[in-house]
């Protein structure tokens, strides 16, 4: 039996925009909804959780569960530029209540890819006033994590979104082929994010850190490939887990790995499994995020705040999450501090440019009708969460 440390957070993740529906004041509403978009289909309704939410983490803590990583919309918060609506601030405080009377520790994250319409009209994060605009919102947002929140996530993927701010196709936002991050924005980020950490220092006892997509660039065995590595991986990935060195906690969302020749990154090798997003089955990927950001970030506390794999056969979701707990585990059998797990997701969602075709969900729902239903990998990881531990497979 593979047994976690105590107080272990066993949990499931999503995103506002990708779970709520009709939200109508995002940047990415608007790109949805542009003539000839390449997102193949718009977010609508999506999974309703905006309305159905109270039900969402009742099933989370039937299931097993001790945590729930969601995001809140700025986008709703802020409406207009300087109009605060007071209605949705008390909206996520509901949220973060109905946790707690389920039993569940709410980890809150402010700024998930999407801001408001707005904030992009009035130049994104290349801006100069960004920085203030999000530690304005952060101030507004205090209400929401002001009570009962131990851990709030500042900004998800700020590298993964200085690359779609690059030019980044947002229908491969992990893997192979990423462009160059727009180091302006990158900055502005990094920026916003230390500003956001001075606003929610005012909370007593709260802890806030960013999340980084690690996507374990490897070289392969040529000439040139490991200097190659070093060269394309530092600005899409390392650089924003060394400026994590201070934070409480940084989030580490891991998924897949990509191999580096002396040209550049590799599509995936023929032969091999992947999932519904095309990327290589690689349960290993958590755990070795976890190694990179613990020691590029100069051993701040981790924890793992999405994980996951989108396919359409369960089993293999199954599989998946046991070879990544099991490797995981062997990080804090190193000695690594991993605060917890999130896996991605707690229900199959809108997937950005991919539409609602990749389903990453622990739980499926019906588009008609909203109708939840766990999925066998719920029930088993519900059981892992309980045991807070699992056994070993010699078939993964």
């Amino acid at each position: 039996m593979l047994t976690f440390p105590d107080g272990f957070l066993w949990g499931a993740a999503t995103a506002a925009h990708q779970i709520e529906g009709n939200n109508v004041n995002s940047n990415w509403w608007v790109h949805e909804h542009t003539p000839r978009t390449t997102i193949v289909e718009p977010s609508g309704d999506a999974a309703d959780s905006y309305h159905r939410f109270r039900d969402d983490i009742r099933l989370l803590a039937e299931l097993g569960l001790n945590s729930y990583r969601f995001s809140i919309e700025w986008a709703r918060i802020e409406p207009e530029r300087g109009v605060v609506s007071k209605a949705q601030v008390a909206h996520y405080r509901r949220m973060v209540e109905t946790c707690h009377e389920f039993g569940i520790e709410p980890i809150v994250t402010l700024m998930h890819f999407t801001v408001p319409r707005w904030f992009e009209r009035d130049g994104f994060w290349r801006a100069p006033d960004a920085a203030d605009l999000f530690a304005r919102y952060t101030e507004l947002a205090l209400p929401v994590v002001a009570e009962g929140v131990e851990y709030v996530c500042t900004i998800n993927e700020p590298n993964i979104a200085a690359m779609l701010a690059g030019g980044e196709d947002a229908s491969n936002l992990v893997a192979y082929g990423l462009p160059n991050p727009d180091l302006e924005v990158a900055d502005a980020l990094l920026a916003s994010h230390r500003r956001s950490r001075e606003v929610l220092s005012q909370v007593a006892g709260l802890k806030s850190g960013w999340t980084v997509a690690t996507q374990a660039f490897k070289a392969v065995d040529e000439p040139g490939a490991a200097e190659k590595t070093r060269e394309y991986g530092y600005v899409r990935d390392d650089w924003y887990s060394e400026m994590a060195a201070g934070d409480d906690f940084v989030g580490v969302q891991a998924y897949t790995q990509t191999f580096v020749g002396p040209e550049g990154p590799r599509p995936v090798a023929e032969g091999l499994e992947t999932t519904l997003t095309g990327w290589e089955f690689h349960p290993p990927a958590a755990a070795e995020g976890i190694r990179s950001a613990w020691e590029l970030s100069g051993h701040v506390p981790v924890m793992v705040t999405e994980n996951g794999i989108a396919t359409a056969d369960d089993t293999r979701r199954i599989a998946y999450t046991q070879g990544a707990l099991e490797h995981i585990h062997d990080t804090i059998d190193e000695g690594i501090e991993v605060l917890g797990y999130q896996h991605w997701s707690a229900l199959d969602n809108y997937e950005w440019a991919s539409g609602f075709r990749p389903t990453f969900g622990l739980i499926g729902w019906d588009r008609d009708t909203f109708e939840r239903t766990p999925k066998p990998s719920a029930r088993w990881y519900g059981g892992v969460a309980r045991a807070n531990g699992l056994e070993r497979s010699s078939a993964v």
